[in-house]
């Protein structure tokens, strides 16, 4: 049997930040992913200045499509309100195996499924073994399966359900594009330029939601679909792909020992915009800290919120929520 001092359960944003702050201080640190890197991975890809900056990232020395704009369309029934920002947009199928690769820990391409507790530390498939263990491996991570499932339980009430598509496209216009609520959409649809000549458009909403109302989100995606091809000439190529993820719920329970949960495995997007890269990266490089130092692995401290928190935020995640979600979440 195989033995690290820690083993990281997911190669994505979360997994190889952590990776990255524990082989920097010398650490004796073995991550697992079930798929090889680079890796389809769908995403809008939409990073912030504050990624940028917890990264420690060298804009000019990233050597993949990075693109910059510098407005954000909101779109609101008859309401335009156009934003200047300062906003990024990535590949993730470029941006994570950089940061793997980057984070210079030895990965292992395996489908981790069984998890258990051994003494003071944790097996994994009866093939590993390890003291420290992050489980960042997303909705589906087996670490939440086999140690937190009962501590912390998914909520059906902040589960989303996204289809989107990334393709070759040449567009014209470098702005992204965000509508709200169109025709009962209990959610948002986008449209997010990458450079080069990539484009990522999705839809996604809340899946209780849906659901009470007996509705199927590939209806809105051809709602969608046709929008962008009757108002901006944009015929997607190909039917969408989609997923599944949590957002910000209360996280006490993030920690279970010397077992970890950082990102979408311990539901950290955010209540607003639905956002989970930044809190990915924050809460693995946490993890580690809290493996390095003894600090407090305290995921409360994370914003909940891409909009700061005030009453936009609150008026948008009632507004997608209709109050189902637990108020102490946010902010």
């Amino acid at each position: 049997m195989r033995s690290a001092e820690i083993i990281i359960v997911g190669g994505g944003p979360a997994g190889s930040s952590a990776a990255a702050r524990l082989r920097k201080a010398g650490a004796d640190v073995l991550l697992l992913d079930r798929e090889s890197f680079p890796r389809h991975k769908l995403c809008a890809g939409w990073i912030t200045p504050q990624v940028v900056a917890d990264l420690d990232m060298d804009v000019g020395e990233y050597p993949h499509r990075f693109l910059s704009f510098r407005r954000l369309h909101w779109y609101l029934k008859r309401l335009h309100l156009p934003v200047p920002c300062v906003q990024h947009s990535i590949r993730r199928y470029e941006f994570d195996a950089w940061l793997l690769q980057r984070s210079g820990v030895e990965v292992v391409q395996h489908a981790a499924k069984e998890v258990r507790r051994d003494g003071d530390g944790f097996t994994i498939d009866g093939e590993l073994r390890c003291r420290y263990l992050i489980g960042a491996a997303g909705t589906s991570c087996p670490v939440h399966r086999a140690l937190f499932r009962d501590a912390l339980p998914r909520m059906r009430s902040l589960q989303t359900v996204t289809l989107e598509l990334e393709f070759p496209y040449e567009w014209t216009d470098p702005d992204c594009r965000l509508w709200f609520f169109e025709q009962g959409l209990p959610g948002y649809s986008w449209y997010v330029p990458k450079a080069r000549g990539w484009l990522n458009v999705g839809i996604g909403a809340m899946a209780q939601r849906l659901k009470e109302r007996g509705e199927d989100i590939r209806l809105h995606w051809r709602r969608f679909a046709d929008k962008l091809e009757r108002r901006f000439g944009i015929r997607v190529p190909a039917e969408p792909t989609g997923y599944s993820y949590y957002l910000r719920a209360p996280v006490d329970a993030a920690r279970l020992g010397n077992a970890f949960l950082a990102g979408d495995a311990a539901g950290l997007a955010t209540r607003d915009l639905c956002e989970g890269i930044g809190p990915a990266i924050q809460s693995g490089q946490r993890a580690a800290d809290a493996i390095l130092t003894g600090v407090e692995y305290d995921l409360r401290a994370l914003p909940a919120a891409s909009l700061g928190g005030g009453w936009i935020t609150r008026a948008m995640d009632w507004a997608i929520n209709r109050g189902d979600a637990p108020r102490t979440a946010l902010p």
